[in-house]
Formats: C-alpha cells, structure tokens, sequence
C-alpha cells in the first residue's frame, strides 16, 4: 500500500524523513526544517521517497526530491512531485520553482517545468512552472492517444 505523510515547519524529521534523503543524496538532513513542509511517501510501511516545498522570494520552491533506490521505478518519484505541487495549488501558489541537475529535466518538464534561462549551460537548473499552469492530471502531457486511461 502506498500512503503519504505531510511533516509540518519545526516537525521532527529524524526518523524517517532523513534516512531517506541521507540515502538519495549522500548528505546528512537536518533534524528539523523549520521553512518548509516535506513529504514522505511510504510503500508497504518502508519510507521510500521524499521531497520539500517552501515559501521564498515570492514563489514556492521546491527541492529535495528522491526516492530510495530499492524503490525506483515505481512512480513514487512521480507521485511525491505531483504531492508537492498540490499543496502549492492549495495554497493559490503564482509560480513554483526549483533547481534540478541536468539529467532531470524531463522529469520535472513532463509536469509543465520549463527553464527560467534556457540560455544557461552548466550547473542546475533553474525552472519554473506558473501557478496557474499546475496540473495535476496524470493524462495531461501523456504522449499515448489511444490510452484506456485518458477520457
């Protein structure tokens, strides 16, 4: 089963929000984050991925997002973005943004991401999506037409 948990600013994330980003990223979580609220997404009673989302300079940023290796390829990193971007669509966000390694642009692109400089080169990259583009629907930028899951 698959089930998600919303950690508040200030809430202890020791236990199971930190091993998981400790895993994906290689560096150690703080106890606590006292700017943003952060999701964890469970499969089978395991932590198996997590993301952030913050208020800053006008627009909700996002961050820290990945799923434990043992994980991968189930969609879970799909589905604690789409978490993300619905509590800014609950909270009438105007933009969300983030930086991403270069290899995941298309991860972030498929939910309507695009590059806040397409020029830039090297290094993250910044991207943005307006609020008022934020689509939940998993069909949206779906490629396959004949799909039984499309209406």
């Amino acid at each position: 089963m698959i089930q998600g948990k919303w950690f508040a600013p200030g809430e202890d994330l020791t236990d199971n929000v930190a091993p998981v980003r400790r895993a994906v990223f290689g560096v150690p979580c703080p106890p606590s984050d006292p700017q943003g609220w952060n999701a964890l997404v469970f499969l089978d009673d395991h932590p198996a991925a997590s993301g952030r989302i913050w208020w800053q300079d006008g627009a909700f940023w996002l961050g820290d997002i990945g799923v434990l290796p043992a994980f991968r390829g189930r969609r879970l990193g799909d589905l604690t973005l789409r978490l993300l971007l619905f509590k800014a669509q609950s909270h009438a966000a105007r933009e969300v943004r983030l930086l991403c390694p270069p290899e995941t642009e298309g991860f972030f692109s498929r939910l309507g991401f695009r590059r806040a400089d397409p020029a830039a080169a090297a290094g993250p990259i910044e991207m943005f999506l307006p609020g008022d583009q934020i689509s939940l629907d998993s069909c949206a930028n779906c490629a396959k037409q004949n799909c039984p899951n499309r209406k």
